[in-house]
Formats: structure tokens, sequence, C-alpha cells
């Protein structure tokens, strides 16, 4: 730099750049002059000469100032008037036009005054030039009532749009592009100047509409009309406004069209939630579900509303087969067979509507769940839903059931029950009544299809785990071996022709730990019988000599050719009923006390087997006195004039109604299941309130069975009286684990070790073994006391029972101690 150069005054300059800005104002008005490179370069070389001179002669904050105020000059003299004058669509044409016109000017200056943007700006942190010369632009604006009048304008515009008008969607976008550009990548003034009062009006106009169409339409067409203002909203944003609007608008337009009338849209009496789907209205359930999951919380009324449809079609059916049942008490079993293949129905079209109306959204499955839970839980005709289940599965599984089905159709009834077994609060009660039911179909060859027994087993262990089938799976087992043994007999009675009984004999050998249990008598069996049972035994030990049978004769059945007058028929019947049929080949008459000696039979047997033969439907033996009931004082005798049209026929024996025997065995199996999960509990708690003890036992429980209250609080009672747990002294709902306790009384256990295989049998399959107990044992063998520490898993046990199975077949007393560690 020269150092002779002239000082330029504020004055001079300045006059000197107004002549250059002037030039640059014509220029926007439409004069064709425009500036020479010469031109150019003095006018920012002026710039550059008035911030470098030296103090007080550096004008660079004054030039600042002046730059701002060239701007702020420019818009009130020429931009504000030529906008004031136009109206309409034309005032918005013309702000685009001073703002394009605005945009240049701010371009030409800031590359005028450069130097100051570089130096001085720089230094002192100020606003840049570019965004001083658009934020004037905006503030000038703003502050006059033209703002006022600009927003009218251009929600005036979206407005006219809403109601079908066209519109100028280009010009609408420059409009809103102002506010964008003015704010400098900062959303600020489109949010305030723009947005909050365009979302203003967008809620008074759809207030509006939605008062007059919840009025005037149905809930189906109300609906088409708000999904048809989403989708113009959104491709209103996609065409003119800026993106970040859609959520806000979108929520408006929500809010205003969906949250605000719900309730009553919802509920509207012909053609709400439920008409829809009382009337199976797929399309619009489904389109009421796409705009309302958009909803913050929009479809908890709407699956409230479907749990409680399901709820009262499912108690109706329920209701329906309770009438038919108690009108038609002989096909009550029929009609609740019906019951279940109709909540399966229902099942299937509601879980249609979740995967395709509600598209498998987790309200809705659970809502099922809960609509499901209430109506399958219900008893009907004094038959739980478990045992009305299990019987719907042995329909399905037994030979001659009423369900006549392909193998495929089997299959999908079979996966369509098991989902509904997650329904059933009694899970174990459906287990015991299916395993009862699955045992007669196994024992009396009426299951029609191995395969569909072991892909039920499949599916219920993957739906409850292996603990709830493992019996069942051992049940099917048995029945595989158990034919292996009949041929090793068979092929054993054909090697030994001198062995034979002279009955054809099928044994079943099961083991005692997967059956249900059976009443087993030591009825005296005739002769030809047995010879077949010893022959047997005989073949037997030559097998498995550690192994102890023991004969349930009440599970047999007998052929015998009974001979009367007229033809001989094949008499199809049970042991018990063949053995007493078989005492009047001796006798032509007998009275009831002499067949019960005979027989070795108790009263609480004999009664029912002698109905069946001398007053049900064939009557084998003739009765003095011919009544319908039996009693100690009769008198029974072969009826040789008995003759019936076919040559073969069932004798049946008169039902017998195991429920309660089944729900006893139920019950007790809780009582240790609770016992179970009360010790886990406190043995990894230690120290456990009453109410946390309580809801960690049902939380456990629940898989299986819904407990009641007061059984686990009994059980709490029963495990302190047993030194399992104590109250703690200074707080009584406060419960403390024992370690090491030992009972101060050893419990002396009188043991047939004949029996004792069979005993241990059951215990292991007892749920009391999963307590974490230790028993020490004292054992005999051959005159010598062997002790045992023995864990309670079934393992263990077994092979103890094998240990003292080989001692002395004496008696013994044998003390138990009981052990538990922490």
């Amino acid at each position: 730099m020269s150092k002779d150069r002239k000082t330029t005054e504020l004055e001079e300059g300045w006059e000197y750049m107004q002549n250059g800005i002037s030039k640059l104002k014509g220029i926007l008005d439409g004069s064709l002059e425009q500036f020479s490179s010469e031109e150019y370069m003095m006018l920012y070389t002026t710039i550059y000469n008035m911030c470098t001179q030296k103090p007080p002669n550096d004008y660079s904050q004054q030039l600042y100032d002046k730059y701002r105020e060239a701007f702020q000059v420019y818009i009130n003299s020429t931009v504000l008037p030529s906008i004031r004058e136009k109206h309409d669509e034309f005032m918005l044409r013309e702000l685009v036009k001073r703002w394009v016109n605005h945009k240049i000017m701010v371009r030409w200056l800031s590359r005028f005054f450069n130097y100051l943007d570089r130096y001085f700006i720089a230094r002192r942190s100020l606003p840049p030039l570019n965004e001083v010369g658009l934020a004037c632009f905006r503030s000038e604006i703003q502050f006059l009532f033209l703002v006022t009048k600009l927003k009218l304008l251009y929600v005036g515009q979206i407005g006219k749009e809403r109601d079908g008008e066209q519109i100028d969607r280009a010009l609408l976008k420059n409009v809103l592009d102002i506010y964008v550009e003015i704010g400098m990548s900062q959303m600020d003034h489109y949010a305030d100047d723009f947005e909050a009062h365009m979302l203003q009006g967008t809620g008074a106009y759809y207030s509006v509409k939605a008062a007059n169409w919840i009025r005037e339409d149905s809930c189906p067409d109300y609906m088409i009309k708000a999904e048809e203002c989403l989708k113009r909203e959104r491709d209103r944003v996609s065409h003119y406004l800026h993106s970040s609007s859609e959520i806000k608008l979108v929520e408006k337009v929500q809010h205003e069209l969906l949250v605000v009338n719900a309730n009553q849209l919802l509920e509207k009496e012909n053609s709400g939630v439920r008409a829809l789907l009382r009337d199976d209205k797929v399309e619009d359930l489904s389109r009421m579900f796409r705009l309302y999951h958009k909803v913050t919380r929009g479809l908890e009324p709407v699956s409230n509303v479907f749990k409680q449809h399901i709820t009262a079609e499912g108690t109706a059916l329920i209701q329906q087969a309770e009438d038919a049942a108690s009108s038609q008490a002989a096909n009550g079993g029929v009609q609740e067979q019906v019951l279940i293949r109709k909540i399966i129905e229902l099942h299937d079209k509601y879980m249609t509507y979740v995967t395709a109306c509600f598209q498998n959204h987790t309200l809705f499955h659970k809502a099922m769940k809960e609509a499901f839970e209430i109506f399958c839980n219900k008893t009907v005709a004094g038959s739980s839903s478990a045992e009305l289940l299990a019987t719907f599965c042995d329909t399905i599984l037994r030979k001659g059931g009423s369900e006549k089905l392909s193998d495929e159709a089997i299959e999908e009834t079979l996966e369509k029950v098991v989902k509904l077994l997650a329904f059933i609060s009694d899970k174990d009660l459906f287990a015991e009544f299916y395993r009862k039911k699955l045992a007669r179909r196994l024992l009396f060859d009426r299951s029609a299809n191995d395969e569909h027994e072991r892909s039920i087993l499949s599916k219920l262990k993957q739906q409850c785990g292996g603990q709830f089938t493992s019996k069942m799976e051992g049940m099917v087992t048995d029945l595989q071996l158990a034919k292996e043994h009949q041929s090793s007999f068979d092929e054993y009675l054909a090697n030994n022709p001198s062995t034979r009984p002279g009955i054809d004999l099928q044994v079943n050998v099961l083991t005692t730990g997967y059956w249900p249990t059976y009443k087993s008598s030591d009825i005296n069996l005739p002769a030809e019988m047995a010879r077949g049972v010893e022959v047997f035994k005989e073949f037997y030990d030559l097998k498995s000599k550690h192994r102890k049978l023991t004969w349930i004769y009440s599970l047999g059945s007998c052929h015998i050719n009974a001979k009367f007058d007229q033809k001989t028929i094949e008499l199809v019947v049970t042991t018990y009923q063949a053995c007493l049929l078989m005492l009047f080949n001796t006798s032509d008459k007998l009275s009831y006390s002499e067949i019960m000696t005979q027989s070795n039979l108790s009263d609480d047997d004999l009664p029912r087997l002698l109905h069946s033969l001398s007053c049900g439907k064939y009557k084998i033996l003739s009765k003095e006195p011919n009544t319908k009931t039996v009693n100690q004082n009769d008198y029974f005798e072969f009826n040789h004039k008995f003759n019936d049209r076919m040559r073969r026929i069932k004798v049946p024996l008169p039902l017998v109604d195991e429920r309660k025997k089944v729900v006893e065995d139920v019950d007790k199996d809780r009582r240790y299941a609770i016992d179970a999960a009360i010790v886990r509990i406190m043995k990894s708690r230690k120290v456990l309130g009453h109410q946390q003890l309580v809801l960690e036992c049902v939380e456990q429980l629940n898989l299986m069975f819904k407990p009641d209250i007061k059984a686990i609080k009994k059980r709490i009672e029963d495990l302190i009286s047993r030194d399992y747990l104590e109250r703690d002294k200074e707080n009584p709902n406060m419960f403390n684990q024992l370690s090491a306790v030992v009972s101060s009384n050893p419990q002396l256990l009188k043991i047939n070790s004949r029996k004792y295989n069979f005993l241990l049998a059951q215990a292991c399959l007892m749920p009391y073994a999963m307590l974490p107990c230790y028993y020490y044992i004292i054992s005999l063998k051959y005159g010598y006391a062997f002790r045992h520490v023995v864990s309670s898993d079934g393992v263990t046990l077994g092979g103890v029972a094998i240990i003292l199975k080989i001692g002395s077949l004496m008696e013994a007393e044998i003390p138990l101690l009981r052990f538990s560690f922490p």
C-alpha cells in the first residue's frame, strides 16, 4: 500500500457507494445497463480503502451499519409500496418477485462489501452480510400490518384447495420458500410466521368438517373421508409445504377428525366397531386400524370393543351348549363336542381379523387372548373346559369317533386344539383327563392312528414343556415295547408247546410310573386264566428277574363262547365279568354272597358287574327277584333262553364317572406343586414377606394352573409346621427359610420289600419329589444294615428300590430320617 494514499472520508465514500447502489436498484427494476469491471472494482476498492484506513478514519463499523440501512431504505421506499398496492394472488406474486430481486441485491452488495465480511465481521463475530441482508426483508415486512394480510392470503389459498378449487401450487411453494431461505437453514421463521397460523387454520377447518360428518355420515363413510383428507394433506406437503410440517399437520388433522370424536365415531349404534365386527366388514375394520394405529393410544378403544365382542360371542356359545345339554341330557356329550368345534371356528375367525385387519398388532392379540380366557374357563353341564377339550381330542383320535376327518384335517384340528389349550388355566387338569383317555385308547386298541397320537404329544410338548408330556410319551413308548413283549411271548409258546395255557393270552407289560393308577383286587381267577398268568410269569422271569409284575385285571377283556339254547354267541366282556360268568360252569344258581366268596370281589365292584350281566341291555344272567337293582339277597342263574340276532355282542359295564377322582388327584398334586414352589422361592430368597411369597408362587404356577390364594396360605402354614419355614419373631408377615433341620422324631416306615418297587415308582412320579429334601435310609440286606443318603430325584430313588428289593423278603422296620439343606 502506498504511504501517501489519500484518506477517503465517510461521506465522500458513502456517496460513491450510493451511486452504485442506485444503479443496482435500476438494474433490478428492469434497466438494461450493467456494471462494468472498472465500476465493480472501484466500488470494492472504495469499501476496502475505507476499512483499511488508520483510526479514526477506519469506517468499518459505520459501513456495516449503512449496509443494513441501505436495505431498510430500499424495502420501505420501493418493496413495501409495490406489495401493498397489489391484492390477493397478485400480492403473492409481487412478494415473490421482490424477494427474488432482494436476493440479487444481497448477493451484489455482499460482493461490494466483501472485505468488510472477511475481516471486520469475522473479528467482531457479527452476523455475516448475507444474513443481515436477508433478515432485513423479514423484519421490515413482519413489523407492518402487511404480514397479517399475507398470512391470510396463503392460508386462504390452502383453504380454497381443500374446498376443491384450483390454486397455483408453484406460487405458494415460492412464497413459503421465502420463510425457509430467510431462516438460513433454521426453521424458526417458517414455524413462527407461517406454520403455527396454518396449523391453527387447519384445526378450525377440520373441526367444522368433523362436526358435520359425525352427524350425517356412518362410521365407514366418515373413515373414508378422514383417510382421503389425510392423503391429501400429505400430498399437499409434498407439493408446496416444507417436509418438517408433515408430522405436525397430520397430527392436527388426526386430532380433529379421529381423536376429538373417537368415542362418538367408534360407538355409532348401527355402524360403529361392534356393528363392523358383527357384519364382518373386513375392509372397514382394516381402514379403522390404518387410521387409528398412528394415533397415540388410538387403538385401545378399538381393542377393548374387540375383546368385549369376542367375549360376548364366546359366552353365548357357552350358554347355548349349557341350554342344549340341560334340555337333551342324553346328547349332552355331543353338544359339548359341538361347542369345542364352534370355539375353534370362533378362534379361526377372529385370528383372521387379527392378522388381516389388525396386522398382527400385539394389542389385538392380547385382547383376543383375554377374551378367550374369560369364556374358555367356564363349565358346561358340570364339565370343565379342560375335560371338554380332552374329550374332544379323544373323539378326534379314537377309532369310530364322531369326527370323520382326513389325516390333514385331523392334524390341522389338533394344531388348533393345542392353541386353544393356551387359554385354559387348568392345564394340569387337562393333562390328567387326556392321560386317562389316552390310556384307554392305547390299552383297548382304540387309537385310530399312532402318528396322530405322537403328533399331538409333540405339539403339547412344544406348547407346555417336556414335563407336561413326559408320562404320555412314556405310555406310547410302553405300548410299542408291549407289542415286542407279546411277540416274544408268542414265540416262546411256539417253541415250548407244553407250556401253552390252552387259551389265547395277550399281555401288555407297562411301566407303573407312566400310567394312571388303577384299582387292583386279588380276584380269584378261573383255572384257565390262572394257568395263562403263571405261564406268562415264567416267561417274564426268564427275561427280567429283578422286576415284579402287578396284574391289573380291571383293564383286561375276554372273548368267551356262551352256549345258549338257540345258538352259541361270542361275548366280549371284561376280565371281571368273565370271571363271574365262568362261575356258572360249575353251578346252576348262585346267591350274591356265594358269588362274592368265590370271586373274592368287594361290595364296591360286585353290584356293578352283576348289574351289567343281569339288568343291562343283554341279560346273560337271570336274577331273582327280577328288579332293576342288585341287592345282597338276590340269586343269579345262567339265562339259557337268551338270544340275539348278532353272533358276537359286547356286554358293556355301566359308566363310572371318574371326574371326581381325577379332580381329587389333581388337587393333591397341586398341593405338592405349591409346596415345591414355596420351598424353591424361599431357598433362593431366604427371607420374604407374605404378600411377595404368594405373588411369586402364583407367578411360578400360573403356567400349569391358577392356584387358589387360600390354598397357598394353607400350604405355607403346613410347611411351617413341618419346619421348612418359620415366621419372623418381630414381623409375623415375614418368613425365614430353615436350614439343616432334622426331624426330632424319626418316622418308622413299615415296608414290605416285595411291594417296595411299586410304591417307590409311584413316589418318583409325585411332585413332592421336587422338594429339596434328602432321605437317610437304613435298609436291610442279608442281615446287614445299609445307610443311603438319597436325593429327591427319581433316578436315585429308583436305584435304592433295586437295592432294597434284592434284600430280605420279610417285612422290615426301616427308620426314615428327613433332612433339608439350604
